[in-house]
């Protein structure tokens, strides 16, 4: 019983590990994301072709909520199922020089259109609707911005509150995932 606890243990740590791998930039690299030239309408088109919604996490390396995110919230094998089946994730340096082209065509470097953005911490994930109008950048055109680490159920119902559309409806966020919750602590 005692090697059976251990193996157990020592399987949830090398999961964790794995889930939490660093790429060469110091930032944490999922599976679910997506290596793109990271021309937001280029991603938008190809999301809505893979019948996906577009996701950008801003991270920085160091970070130790982005750390607490892929270690104890993307792992979760629910969340990480439902990111891989309904979006196309597009991860963004907080301080990096990658170039990055807006929905209205601007290009910056990723540093300087996250302060573009006013994305202030991280992660920081903005969320996009099937369709963006011509000539807003990014920071108009999200439906749902989750600035922080956030617990389970929060992310869950978060990601779940977007492919449903929750933001044309008129239940609020915070509304639906106190409603969601109740089913879900039990």
């Amino acid at each position: 019983m005692t090697r059976l606890i251990a193996f157990l243990g020592a399987l949830v740590l090398a999961t964790q590990i794995q889930a939490a791998e660093l790429g060469d930039d110091g930032l944490h690299k999922a599976p679910w994301m997506r290596d793109t030239f990271k021309d937001l309408s280029e991603d938008l088109e190809e999301a809505t072709a893979e019948g996906k919604r577009l996701m950008v996490i801003i991270e920085q390396c160091g970070c130790i909520y982005c750390k607490k995110m892929h270690e104890e919230v993307f792992v979760v094998p629910e969340i990480a199922q439902y990111i891989e089946d309904n979006f196309f994730v597009v991860q963004i340096n907080m301080f990096g020089d990658v170039e990055v082209t807006d929905f209205d065509g601007t290009s910056l470097p990723e540093k300087d259109m996250v302060r573009r953005w006013g994305a202030l911490f991280t992660p920081n994930i903005y969320f996009f609707p099937k369709e963006v109008s011509e000539g807003v950048s990014a920071s108009q055109a999200a439906v749902a911005n989750m600035p922080g680490a956030f617990g389970r159920w929060t992310t869950l119902n978060m990601l779940t509150w977007v492919v449903e559309e929750g933001y044309d409806s008129d239940e609020p966020f915070q509304k639906y995932h106190a409603r969601k919750f109740e089913s879900q602590k039990n």
